[in-house]
């Protein structure tokens, strides 16, 4: 499984999960996004609804019904009422719940920096685990060593 770790140095989580959520849904899979916070997830529900009319990105968050039918699903925890097989975990805090999908994102900040440090370290060592890092160049994404 790969987990893609991506450094926010420029901009927030709410400015960059749409585009990769945007691609996920391109192939016609289902993407589960964990936050901790109902606030760190309505700011992600915001920037999901920012972009062009032609491309908002369908949501809903966990609790709210309808679950399994959101192509994208906002929740606190790890269990994709919406049959994902793509995580990404938009706050920061790894969970080892998220080896469990095929694919994973795990967005870290200057805040939570050690944790990736620490997450990086443990899953490189696992057996099927593909960690690979991307950090902001201006307003591209590098993959890093």
């Amino acid at each position: 499984m790969q987990v893609d770790f991506y450094q926010l140095s420029r901009d927030p989580v709410e400015q960059v999960l749409p585009a990769i959520a945007a691609r996920i849904l391109g192939l016609g899979a289902r993407l589960l996004v964990v936050a901790d916070t109902a606030d760190r997830r309505e700011r992600i529900s915001q920037g999901l609804w920012a972009g062009p009319p032609e491309s908002f990105l369908t949501h809903g968050q966990a609790g709210e019904g309808h679950e399994a039918i959101q192509p994208i699903l906002l929740a606190p925890t790890c269990a994709p009422a919406n049959g994902a097989r793509h995580v990404a975990l938009a706050d920061g805090v790894w969970r080892d719940e998220a080896l469990e999908f095929e694919r994973a994102f795990y967005f870290f900040d200057a805040d939570t920096i050690e944790g990736a440090r620490a997450s990086w370290r443990a899953l490189s060592k696992r057996e099927g685990v593909e960690p690979r890092f991307w950090r902001q160049e201006g307003r591209k994404w590098v993959q890093g060593p």
